[in-house]
């Protein structure tokens, strides 16, 4: 694979702070010369956009802020190489991992840069991470990978027929993971080291976030399996119905009518659920 094959897109926020940082690394590094590099301005308020204008990358702008989902889709659909990689634009993730991770992509459908337990990460959203994972594996039942790692590349042509999928916000990352590995695609990792953001501090809210989480956890319930949910809690229900039918009509002589309505209940959510795996495998389009 040439360099000139590689596309990496950066989506920038208000970070008119730590947004050099990263531009001086990849022009210290020539990594201007040898790939194409797209910086997405998500409609920032600040100078971001003016000190981006300044170096040799391709510049995006939004008249205003779509989201980190939103910025990178812009940039995969701008984007000219073969494979994108995509990387946060606050100082967190080293441009010398590019190679390794460029080189991995002739091999793997999706390559991840796996942070290693000593990286930094905001200690508000481990808890979340960890409910998140252990329902991610629920779901693809297989081992995850760091599933919302911001440092990753792809073939461009799997995910931009992956893009429908994508939501516009923060989990951008570990949507385009479960997509991948639910379409059964090759996805490689290598550890990585991640520092402290420059510039200002994370944007995550306990509240705010936390409630995002729960929304993210159904979102990828009805995008990648259904049945998971739907079958398991459906066969509870009418057990339940049909233990209190018993029940009732050991004492009173006849089959209770809250009985019956549980037990309908039960088979109403295991055709709704059969009907939400069949949105869920026509929503998942295979590339074409």
């Amino acid at each position: 694979m040439t360099k000139k094959e590689i596309s990496i897109v950066v989506p920038a926020y208000n970070e008119e702070k730590a947004i050099s940082h990263s531009l001086d690394n990849f022009v210290e590094l020539d990594l201007h010369e040898k790939y194409e590099i797209i910086y997405v301005n998500d409609g920032s308020e600040d100078r971001t956009a003016e000190i981006i204008k300044k170096y040799p990358v391709t510049l995006v702008n939004h008249n205003a802020n779509k989201g980190y989902g939103a910025a990178l889709k812009s940039g995969i659909r701008k984007a000219s190489g073969e494979k994108v990689v995509i990387l946060d634009s606050d100082g967190q993730h080293d441009p010398k991992y590019l190679e390794k991770l460029v080189s991995m992509l002739d091999d793997y459908d999706m390559v991840i840069g796996e942070r290693e337990s000593g990286s930094h990460q905001v200690k508000r959203r481990q808890k979340g991470k960890k409910l998140i994972k252990k329902i991610g594996e629920y779901l693809v039942e297989q081992k995850l990978p760091d599933y919302n790692s911001g440092f990753r590349g792809f073939d461009r042509e799997i995910i931009l027929s992956m893009l429908h999928m994508m939501p516009n916000g923060f989990s951008f990352s570990t949507t385009s993971t479960m997509a991948f590995l639910k379409d059964a695609y090759t996805i490689g990792t290598f550890p990585i080291h991640v520092d402290e953001r420059v510039g200002r501090k994370s944007n995550v809210k306990f509240a705010k976030d936390g409630s995002k989480t729960i929304l993210l956890l159904f979102r990828i319930i009805m995008l990648f399996n259904p049945l998971k949910i739907f079958f398991p809690t459906s066969i509870i229900i009418f057990g339940i119905g049909i233990v209190w039918g018993i029940t009732g009509y050991s004492i009173a002589g006849k089959f209770p009518n809250s009985a019956i309505l549980i037990s309908i209940m039960g088979m109403f959510l295991f055709f709704i659920g059969l009907v939400a795996d069949q949105i869920a495998i026509l929503n998942r389009r295979p590339v074409k």
